[in-house]
């Protein structure tokens, strides 16, 4: 058996398509359907149903994708066990993010290490979701908050602060709120409320009991983009709204504090590429750490 294939049949069974395993595993699709075939014919049994809009597993596939990550766990622990993996900075790299720290601070700033390293590819995944580090659909992921099970290595990235925030546009036509009463006087946005993917996210009961969006928005940059254009009131991050001019404070003393965790799975710890951009991160974090904290909250 080669334990290539096997790698490749990791990745489809966690996909479900062998066109996206085929993008992340950076091969081409009609090579990769070969490859799980021939693991198909060395094992003498059907791992996957192959339809046009995607893959399922056999019962007989469940069984051998269970056995595959236990064989997965146990080459990366060998390798790095005689300091053979990864020796280049090279590979591909995943990263899933909220959609907020993704587009706002990520997105602008990850060339510098693909510069530092051409033969690393990175991906990065900002939306508003949790990710599957158990499933692979990230190597490294930016939680708002740290993981209390599975077989995680977390560590505080930083802390960050929210505030409430309005248009000058909007304070002009309609007034500055003075209190968290007379915020009940204005239109309010906020996340839909089913679409939350962490308790960390329900920032408004911080502020009031009934926040009672009119305009409910499951992304910070959407939210955020609704507040720029005038639609009302709302929660956003200080290091996000602080690159808008037209983007003013409302009731300052009112800060909300959260963290970003970084994660990844423990088997991958030894991983050269993985380290590099886990400590990338902590580098660039360390150099612009003041943005992430209002004025207020700073002090």
């Amino acid at each position: 058996m080669n334990w290539d294939d096997v790698r490749m049949f990791l990745a489809v069974a966690r996909s479900g398509q062998i066109l996206a395993a085929s993008r992340r595993l950076g091969i081409n699709h009609a090579t990769l359907g070969r490859r799980v075939t021939a693991l198909e014919e060395d094992l003498r049994t059907r791992l996957l149903i192959r339809r046009t809009n995607g893959c399922e597993l056999t019962a007989e596939g469940e069984v051998f994708f269970r056995a595959a990550e236990r064989m997965e766990t146990e080459m990366l622990a060998a390798q790095a066990s005689t300091g053979r993996i990864d020796a280049a900075i090279a590979g591909t790299v995943r990263i899933g993010a909220p959609d907020g720290f993704g587009v706002s601070f990520l997105a602008s700033r990850l060339g510098r290490l693909t510069r530092r390293h051409p033969e690393l590819k990175l991906q990065l995944v900002p939306v508003p979701r949790s990710f599957s580090l158990s499933q692979r659909e990230a190597d490294i992921a930016i939680t708002i908050e740290r993981p209390v099970e599975g077989r995680l290595v977390s560590s505080k990235l930083t802390d960050y602060t929210l505030g409430l925030y309005a248009s000058k546009t909007y304070l002009e036509e309609a007034g500055t709120p003075k209190s968290v009463e007379a915020l009940k006087g204005h239109p309010r946005i906020g996340y839909v409320d089913d679409l939350i993917f962490s308790p960390s996210l329900n920032f408004t009961g911080e502020v009031m009991r009934d926040w009672d969006a009119s305009f409910e928005i499951s992304s910070a940059i959407g939210q955020t983009e609704a507040v720029r254009s005038g639609a009302g009131i709302g929660i956003l991050h200080d290091y996000v709204a602080r690159g808008y001019p037209e983007l003013v404070r409302v009731l300052p003393q009112i800060v909300i504090r959260r963290s970003y965790w970084t994660t990844y799975h423990e088997t991958t710890r030894d991983l050269v590429r993985l380290r590099t951009v886990v400590e990338f991160l902590n580098e660039l974090v360390a150099e612009e750490g003041d943005i992430f904290l209002s004025p207020v909250s700073a002090s």
